[in-house]
């Protein structure tokens, strides 16, 4: 069972996971849960409300492709203030991320 601490942590980097990942091009919603859940065992329950909140808040923008495998599929892609959100949020990342790791390796 994942501990109540280890589901904050995650869903504290989710919105910048999934910037990251759009950072890269567009995907649709089930691949970027699909990567999510690979690479940090979040699921489609989590990721699907983060990417309404997300388009609600103006980081990302959809629109509909057709494919090959059944119905189009709702794509999505960074928006300006997505990619200033995605620059902002990696920066306070690598400083916060470098201050934990020097705490957790007996520095500070």
């Amino acid at each position: 069972m994942v501990e109540p601490v280890q589901v904050q942590l995650k869903k504290g980097v989710l919105e910048l996971c999934v910037l990251a990942l759009l950072s890269r091009g567009d995907a649709y919603g089930y691949e970027i849960a699909s990567r999510l859940a690979k690479g940090i065992e979040m699921g489609e329950g989590t990721v699907y409300p983060l990417m309404r909140r997300m388009q609600a808040d103006g980081l990302v923008d959809t629109y509909l492709k057709e494919s090959t495998a059944g119905p189009p599929r709702k794509y999505y892609k960074l928006t300006a203030p997505g990619r200033a959100s995605f620059a902002a949020q990696k920066s306070e990342w690598s400083s916060f991320s470098a201050a934990v790791n020097a705490i957790l390796d007996g520095g500070q």
